[in-house]
């Protein structure tokens, strides 16, 4: 057995069959495999051919290529220009061993002329001959260029231009170039470039285009020869050259032409005219070309009228001048316009193109295997434009005069076979042809008779990863063509098409291959001649998968980076991991470590950025991941920067970007330095976008200007460039005034003019002065006016009192004045005010707030800038008069021109006094008349604790402080209490009034161990105010306590408990016994007589006993506890609440106490306290509790 690995395989055309795979007749273009076979014949088949148009290099040795194949093993003849080319007689020409190939040896001796011609070779056997195509030779041709006087160009700037080429005629045709004398490719633009006959055109001439070196170049690729047109000399004059160059014997007409240099709309250059017409050939590239002149210089544009572009198939050349269209099709007939436009006007020009077709196939002939007495069919169909003719031959010779064969039967592009015998076998020619080429065709017609052999090596082992094509070879051959069965395992039927694919030649494909997939495979072939057979065997493997690809990293330069890799594979197979750098191995260098599945760079350098695969193989399968490292880094700084068009107040500055590091420049930063005023500093002048190196510089006079750039990207800046030349600027006059004027007084009787100074960038000349002007606004005074240096402030001393005056700062220097600077208004020194606000009023709104009118002061007193009003307030600590204290005062300003404002944040319950200022930017003025208010009561605030103290079984003290601020006097407290149960629920709530002298309290009759919740809270007689909470517990009897803990721990206890059920459970199992013989215990009986109703032990349904009564009320002495009621989780039974209990006077009945503490109107009122269901327990009864009762 072999083992086979198959990769995977295209899937080959299918011929399906519901059960059986049926080799098609149409699909039969099967050989036969003479190297497998023995003792088989077939026809000759040409497998190698030299082109039908075949040029040769004419210094080399000519090889006419010529390969077949057959067996017996074909021989092989030649003709040449129709007749038999006798290479016996010809010594130079041979033909090599086993081959059809001709050799014939030039270099020596002999002329490649002499043997160009039409060449056909023929390979034939017993079985029939194949023929090639007719190959026609020609040697290559490069020949030099005629020799030429070439005169000077001279033309005007402005004008048109063509320089020929014209090339010498070469086969095949050269490429055309231009360059100049070092071998430079001339540049070419949209104004400049070649056409597609190799001419330069020109669409008009600038001065530049002057040179003596325009040089066309051919270059003959077949012979790698370059020839070369004697060079072009070009000279462009303008107008003003010429009226000072012109001379008597230089006349207009040796200028090449005639018209100035002037502006002008498109016309064309070439075509000409405004039609012409164009052929090409299909799947050829149809160019088609427009070059116009004008100026400005035309730019071109192509449609098609009638229908689009094709979109995937149109590209522009020449920039845009000539349009270029791969793999035509008759589709892409039609007219082509293209279109010149320039500012001045437009011109078209409409190519109408017609798509020939040499002939091309749309069926050809196929080889055909038969046995005696079958049918078979040659089609040979082509198509082109025109329609080609279809011509059959026979062993090269036409079929008309062929012998004749009864079985076949020629019906145009198609021979009929019927009943076909052993002399039926015969090679066939198909030829289409047309004026623009020809196609001809081999086709074998063999007629064998064999039983069908199988010829895939038998017991092939296949291994196949999941999910993948199984490939199953079972290769076979016979004649008639064999049927072919698949099968899998020994007993197994006929394999289906829905689940595979069947293959022509035999081979089963599994498209998904599955793990229920694996086993044995078998191959029956069939026809009348016999029956074979193949056995192969097919494994499934798990796919090898990277489960943690690598991932795409930027990493600065110098850094570390780190990718990852894990893989899983099939564990019977081996796998193994690589690394690779842009799909090539890694260098050998220690900074690369590859550890188990990791790649690890260090100290990454720009040589590092690439992409990193790692790659996972076995025998069967590989899979691999990419990642991209990205080396990224700030920006090299530009270089070679160049100042030009230097003017006065402009420059043009460029510069050389330097290398961008992976990171795109998304800008520049252009630096000044002005080595005049501030040398070493640098400025930012301005910004630039990344795409520009070039930028024009506005400049300021009388700075000696240094530039540097410094590119940015993402990672960050450049170093700067280096600094450009230094330039300098003319003085000028200031062109700004300076900033921030202000006048203002700091006196009452002056005037403080102060401005911020120009820099010295900003002087624009030498001997930078400032005129200082002022007057009053309100008078007829001229403008007084003094002129200082390097200052920035001036004091006019003498003004009148918080005056207005118009001031103004103009800068000046040895050129002279900056613009007339713009007027501002100042005011000379303010003084105090001179009067307070009157008829003031207070509006007391509530106890926190009060609102405060006043008549405003006359704005003459106030002698300054009104900035607003300030009430002073604060509050007396005692109301009385003779004990009056004041205290910290408060202030509360009202800006601008107020005439009333709010005083938020009173405490209520006070004496209050308040007076009002006005106040300027000097100060305040004098106080108005003091005024005096009260607040209102307000509700108190919390009081200041509440503590209970000396806990007992059934009462709490409470102690309390009055709150900090009662706001008000205080008229009573209120308390309000409710007991919590032990699943935190509430019961009903107590309220109390308490006398406001009071500052402690006793509750009694509480019951024991209850946690109460208790609110407390001072009033006034404007209300609550806030409260304050507490919760407390009663106290536990400490002997019930104490013997409920002794007993839950007692280890007799717990004894006791478990022989109680012990006997309990022993006498049910004896009473069981005893019922079902039929007997009772006498014990029982003499219980039923005497049953005593009343004397129960305990309660069956909640757990309760009948005996526990109330400790303080008769009558409830047979009343059991609630339903639902337990005892308490602290192991104490609950004693029932006392009758006298304060909780009986909550809701709805507020007690009352006396200052001295005592009860107001003792148990007046008291009604028959109702069960709460909120207020009952929801303990689950325990052992212990039951003890308890027991006691």
């Amino acid at each position: 057995m072999r083992l086979k690995i198959m990769p995977p395989k295209k899937s080959l055309s299918v011929c399906r069959a519901p059960l059986i795979l049926f080799l098609c007749q149409v699909m039969s273009a099967l050989e036969v495999p003479l190297d497998q076979l023995e003792n088989l014949v077939q026809p000759p088949t040409i497998t190698r051919q030299s082109p039908k148009d075949y040029i040769i290099d004419p210094r080399e040795n000519i090889e006419i290529q010529c390969e077949a194949k057959g067996k017996p093993p074909p021989s092989f003849s030649w003709t040449r220009n129709g007749t038999h080319f006798d290479i016996d007689k010809d010594p130079l020409v041979k033909m090599l061993p086993n081959s059809g190939t001709l050799v014939i040896s030039i270099t020596i001796e002999g002329k490649a002329e002499t043997y160009e011609g039409v060449y056909q070779c023929t390979a034939r056997n017993e079985r029939g001959a194949a023929i090639s195509n007719n190959i026609v030779i020609r040697p290559s041709r490069s020949p030099l260029w005629t020799k030429e006087k070439l005169e000077q160009i001279t033309i005007l700037k402005g004008q048109s231009l063509v320089l020929p080429c014209r090339p010498p005629l070469g086969l095949p045709p050269p490429i055309i170039f231009w360059m100049d004398n070092s071998f430079q490719r001339l540049p070419q633009s949209e104004r400049v470039s070649q056409g597609l006959n190799g001419d330069l055109y020109f669409s008009n001439v600038l001065p530049e285009d002057t040179r003596e070196d325009y040089i066309c170049y051919a270059r003959f690729n077949h012979t790698q020869t370059i020839q070369q047109k004697q060079p072009i000399s070009v000279k462009v004059h303008s107008m003003d050259e010429l009226n000072d160059t012109i001379t008597a014997n230089l006349s207009d007409s040796e200028f090449y032409g005639a018209k100035s240099y002037i502006e002008r709309p498109p016309k064309l250059l070439t075509p000409e005219g405004r039609t012409s017409h164009k052929e090409e050939l299909r799947e050829n590239v149809l160019s088609l070309e427009c070059i116009a002149e004008g100026l400005p210089t035309p730019s071109i544009n192509w449609t098609k009228e009638d229908g689009e572009l094709p979109i995937n198939r149109t590209f522009y050349k020449n920039f845009k001048k000539t349009l270029n269209i791969i793999h035509v099709s008759e589709a892409d007939s039609g007219k082509y316009k293209c279109t010149a436009r320039n500012s001045l006007g437009f011109v078209e020009h409409t190519i109408s193109v017609t798509v020939k077709a040499a002939p091309y196939w749309i069926t050809a002939p196929r080889n055909l295997v038969l046995s005696p007495g079958e049918d078979g069919t040659l089609i040979c169909r082509a198509n082109g434009n025109p329609k080609p003719s279809i011509s059959w031959l026979t062993n090269g010779v036409p079929i008309e005069m062929a012998p004749d064969d009864p079985s076949r039967k020629i019906d145009g592009d198609t021979i009929l076979f019927s009943d076909v015998q052993e002399s039926s076998s015969a090679v066939y020619q198909c030829n289409a042809s047309n004026e623009y080429g020809y196609l001809l065709a081999n086709a074998f017609v063999n007629v064998l008779a064999e039983p069908p052999r199988i010829l895939t090596e038998a017991n092939l082992h296949y291994q196949v990863i999941t999910d993948r094509p199984a490939m199953l070879d079972c290769a076979f051959f016979g004649s008639p063509i064999p049927t072919i069965e698949w099968f899998k395992g020994t007993k197994g039927s006929v394999l289906q098409e829905n689940t595979y694919v069947f293959h022509d030649n035999g081979t089963l494909e599994i498209p998904v291959a599955q793990k229920d997939s694996e086993g044995t495979y078998t191959c029956v072939v069939r026809n009348k001649l016999g029956m074979a057979k193949n056995d192969v065997h097919l494994e499934i493997k798990d796919p090898t998968r990277i489960i943690k690809q690598p991932e795409y990293k930027v990493v600065q330069r110098g850094g570390k980076v780190s990718f990852e890799c894990k893989v899983k594979h099939d564990p019977t197979l081996l796998a193994t991991l690589t690394w690779l750098k842009d799909n090539g191995e890694l260098p050998n260098d220690g900074r690369f470590t590859v550890d188990n599945d990791h790649l690890v760079i260090m100290n990454i350098s720009d040589e590092d950025d690439a992409t990193y695969t790692c790659v996972a193989n076995t025998s069967l399968d590989i899979v691999s991941a990419s990642a991209m490292l990205r080396v990224v880094d700030r920006p090299n700084p530009p270089f070679d920067l160049e100042l030009t068009s230097l003017l006065e107040r402009s420059v043009q500055l460029s510069w050389i970007p330097g290398e961008e590091n992976n990171s795109p420049i998304t800008d520049f930063i252009i630096e000044y330095e002005d080595a005049l005023h501030e040398p070493g500093v640098w400025h930012r002048q301005t910004d630039v976008p990344g795409t520009q190196t070039t930028t024009e510089l506005k400049l300021s006079p009388y700075v000696k200007y240094s530039f540097r750039v410094i590119a940015v990207n993402s990672i960050g800046r450049s170093l700067p460039s280096e600094a450009s030349e230094y330039y300098m600027t003319k003085a000028a006059e200031p062109e700004e005034n300076p900033t921030a004027v202000e006048g203002i007084g700091s006196e009452p009787d002056n005037l403080v003019i102060t401005w911020q100074p120009l820099k010295g960038f900003d002087s624009n000349g030498p001997g930078l002065q400032y005129k200082v002007s002022w007057r009053q606004k309100d008078g007829d005074d001229e403008w007084t006016s003094v002129v200082v240096a390097n200052v920035s402030k001036y004091i006019v001393s003498g003004t009148p009192t918080f005056v207005p005056y118009l001031v103004k700062v103009q800068a000046l220097n040895d050129v002279g004045f900056a613009p007339e600077p713009v007027v501002i208004i100042g005011h000379s020194g303010e003084d105090l005010p001179m009067m307070a606000p009157s008829n003031v009023r207070v509006n007391v709104v509530n106890s926190t707030l009060a609102e405060v009118h006043w008549e405003p002061v006359p704005l003459k007193s106030i002698r300054g800038h009104l900035k607003g009003y300030r009430i002073y307030y604060w509050k007396v600590k005692n109301s009385s008069k003779r004990h009056r204290r004041h205290v910290e005062k408060k202030i509360l300003t009202f800006n601008g021109n107020k005439t009333h404002g709010m005083l938020p944040g009173l405490e209520p319950f006070s004496h209050y006094t308040l007076n009002v200022r006005v106040v300027n930017g000097k100060g305040e003025g004098p106080a108005s008349v003091d005024q005096v208010f009260n607040t209102p009561e307000g509700v108190p605030s919390a009081p200041l604790f509440l503590k209970i103290v000396n806990p007992t079984l059934d009462s709490l003290t409470l102690e309390w402080n009055p709150p900090s601020h009662p706001n008000g006097i205080l008229t009573a407290y209120t308390l309000k209490f409710q007991p919590i149960n032990s699943t935190h629920e509430l019961g009903p709530l107590v309220d109390l009034k308490i006398a406001a002298n009071l500052t402690s309290l006793v509750l009694r009759n509480l019951s024991y161990n209850t946690r109460y919740k208790f609110y407390f809270y001072a009033q006034t007689s404007a209300g609550s105010g806030s409260q304050i909470t507490e919760e407390a517990v009663t106290t536990v009897d400490e002997a019930m306590a104490s013997r409920q803990v002794d007993i839950a721990t007692q280890g007799w206890f717990i004894g006791l408990m478990c022989a109680v059920a012990l006997l309990i459970l022993i006498l049910l199992i004896v009473c069981f016994i005893r019922r079902n013989k039929g007997g009772k215990y006498p014990v029982k009986e003499k219980e039923d007589a005497h049953a005593d109703p009343e004397i129960q032990p305990m309660k069956e349904d909640d757990g309760t006993f009948g005996e526990y009564r109330s400790l303080e009320s008769d009558a409830e002495d047979h009343k059991p506890l609630k339903k639902g009621s337990r005892t308490p989780s602290d192991r104490t039974v609950k004693k029932e609440d006392s009758d006298d209990s304060l909780v009986d006077y909550g809701e709805g009945v507020n007690g009352q106490f006396n200052e001295d503490g005592s009860f107001i109107g003792q148990y007046s009122g008291k009604k028959e306290k109702e069960p709460a269901e909120g207020n009952e327990s929801s303990e689950a009864p325990s052992p212990v509790n039951a003890m308890n009762s027991f006691v």
